[in-house]
């Protein structure tokens, strides 16, 4: 028997990398509250990987996105639209979310990883809020822990609570738990949440996900 996309996965059983969910490289929790209280696990980089999620991370704001063809560019203004419409009550203003929303869909085709599900994970980790601090010390929208900043940033951990630079270092951080775990989704949302091999977690990220498919 297939295991799809935002079925329910008992212990023992994996979500390996599916079709549609994660690109190639380049290409919940609803109200006030604390955010979920997981965190990433510090461990030892070797200094190749640390250099290569170092240069991930660096580098300017999103730019304005470029198309080749009118169908993806009316594509991507559709998706935009679906997803402010989505969003609004979580973020009133319109500007914000159009922001939000642009950032976001860049930091994940530039990580490889499919808009819906970083929206999955943002709505679990913190509800969409930008100043989320959990019970292990966690920031920002994508709850990054600021041990990362040290690792792999400027040391910095106040920048996380910067939206551009969160989603950059969340997505960056999510790409690097699916290298390790060789495309095993369900293994790299535990990582992500330090409950690797647990279920609920990536469950909820799988159901949330659902909410943002265009």
């Amino acid at each position: 028997m297939s295991l799809r996309l935002g079925d329910p996965v008992r212990p023992g059983r994996r979500l390996l990398l599916t079709r549609g969910l994660l690109l190639p490289l380049g290409a919940g929790v609803w109200g006030p509250g604390p955010a979920w209280a997981g965190r990433q696990a510090e461990e030892p980089l070797a200094d190749a990987v640390r250099g290569a999620l170092s240069a991930a991370v660096a580098g300017a704001a999103p730019p304005r996105p470029a198309f080749d063809r009118i169908e993806d560019r009316l594509q991507y203004l559709r998706w935009l639209g679906a997803m402010s419409d989505r969003l609004k009550r979580r973020k009133s203003e319109a500007q914000t979310r159009q922001e939000f929303l642009e950032t976001l869909w860049y930091e994940s085709k530039r990580a490889g990883l499919e808009p819906a599900l970083v929206l999955g994970l943002i709505q679990v980790e913190s509800g969409f809020r930008k100043y989320a601090i959990s019970s292990a010390g966690a920031r920002g929208y994508m709850q990054v822990m600021p041990f990362w900043a040290r690792l792999i940033g400027d040391g910095d951990p106040a920048k996380l609570f910067h939206m551009q630079t969160n989603l950059r270092f969340g997505c960056v951080i999510l790409r690097h738990y699916l290298d390790r775990e060789q495309g095993d989704l369900f293994m790299a949302l535990g990582r992500y949440n330090g409950s690797r091999g647990r279920a609920e977690y990536p469950n909820m990220v799988f159901g949330a996900r659902k909410s943002w498919i265009a």
